[in-house]
């Protein structure tokens, strides 16, 4: 199953999103109309709206005047946070009874208008934005729900900003244009990357991405931050820390369009316990690897550093991402094994190192000639570089008192 978190500002868009995705054979799972179900008369979330709130937030049919509640509801902090510790909890639990109900080769769409505020968009492996500015926000509320101007500024400001949201998006969908613009734009990213994903995740297959070194994207490190808050949410305690590595991690250094990402454990035991969690995040496990790959990286050279190390203190677990849109290895490595520190001291390194970063680009752009893409002749084409590279990085270390 693969599960979406959806969302936007109010006024945003999200059902005519939602309505198309449900057209494409999405599930789609509404938190307004839960929370709508969850307060009908003769439930236990309206008799205590009425406890919290007093009689007259009821119609007099028993039912909820919902302006009522909302005039005394979103005066404060207060009152708003009361209203969401006695909804909230009621919608979490029939939306976890609905998805518990549908096939398990779903995809299931969330929608859910207060996902960036409740904190909730690391437990889903993709989550989408829909954007609208404000004004034209303020403009459909006023023209299409007859919503006064001053209430529908109110309700927006209450809400996440621009900023906000763009630091969950994995998919950013601009609903500025006409509603058959953004129609299409949602059949576009169905057909391409949703059902592709869900296909992967079905299939327990991981994305490859080419050996191809592309310009340093600035938006890498948002991109791993993401990445790393869902890990963190899926691992638990059993992540001692979560880390973005790699090149990508380097400041302003070109590298191959792949985010990198560390999990450090106690054991390779707990690592294997994390297969399904992650798996349910997005990231299948690669389970040909057993040994570190990069520093082949630098495994040539251990015995020579420190006679210390055993081979067997090279070992790993990797994941990868089943999304097409942004491929990831998730390399999950022991607490105080060379390999897990020296993955945190490579970046390090580089970024203090100027010299280092130019010889390693020229490197990775020689290797990538002969490999035309192809990422085992890639690393292996590297290998000579980081046998060296790896006792200067520890030099390095030693000299500047660097710590994990």
């Amino acid at each position: 199953m693969l599960r979406i978190g959806l969302t936007g500002g109010i006024g945003a868009g999200k059902s005519a999103l939602s309505a198309t995705f449900a057209e494409c054979g999405g599930v789609i799972v509404d938190g307004d109309v839960i929370a709508r179900e969850v307060v009908q008369p003769g439930t236990e979330g309206l008799a205590s709206l009425v406890e919290a709130f007093g009689a007259d937030i009821l119609q007099p049919d028993g039912s909820l005047d919902r302006p009522a509640l909302a005039a005394k509801a979103f005066v404060d902090d207060e009152a708003r946070q009361k209203l969401n510790s006695i909804v909230h909890p009621l919608v979490a639990q029939r939306r976890s009874e609905i998805i518990a109900s549908v096939p398990a080769d779903s995809v299931v769409v969330e929608d859910i208008p207060l996902l960036v505020e409740s904190g909730m968009a690391p437990l889903f492996p993709l989550v989408i934005i829909v954007y609208a500015d404000v004004e034209l926000r303020v403009r459909r509320l006023i023209e299409l729900r007859g919503m006064p101007e001053n209430d529908a500024r109110a309700r927006i400001a209450l809400q996440a900003n621009d900023e906000q949201r763009r630091a969950v998006a994995d998919i950013w969908l601009d609903n500025s244009g006409s509603q058959e613009d953004l129609v299409k734009r949602a059949r576009e990213v169905w057909n391409d990357r949703i059902v592709p994903f869900a296909a992967n995740l079905a299939e327990r297959r991981f994305v490859r991405a080419p050996a191809r070194v592309v310009p340093a994207d600035p938006t890498w490190p948002d991109q791993a931050r993401r990445i790393v808050n869902r890990l963190v949410t899926s691992c638990g305690h059993k992540a001692l820390r979560v880390d973005h590595i790699g090149s990508t991690a380097v400041p302003e250094f070109d590298a191959k369009d792949v985010i990198d990402i560390q999990i450090t454990v106690e054991s390779l035991a707990v690592a294997d316990e994390l297969g399904e969690a992650l798996l349910a995040a997005g990231y299948p496990r690669i389970d040909h690897i057993e040994r570190d790959d990069a520093k082949t990286d630098a495994r040539s050279t251990v015995a020579d550093y420190d006679h210390k190390d055993d081979p067997a203190l090279w070992q790993k677990r990797i994941h990868a991402s089943a999304d097409p849109g942004r491929p990831t290895n998730v390399h999950i490595r022991v607490a105080g094994w060379p390999n897990q520190q020296f993955a945190l001291l490579f970046v390090d390194w580089l970024a203090a190192n100027p010299g280092e970063r130019v010889n390693y680009l020229a490197v990775k752009h020689e290797a990538e000639k002969p490999a035309d893409g192809d990422m085992n002749i890639y690393v292996e084409a590297k290998e000579p570089w980081f046998a060296d590279a790896y006792r200067r990085a520890w030099e390095w270390a030693d000299f500047t008192g660097w710590k994990p």
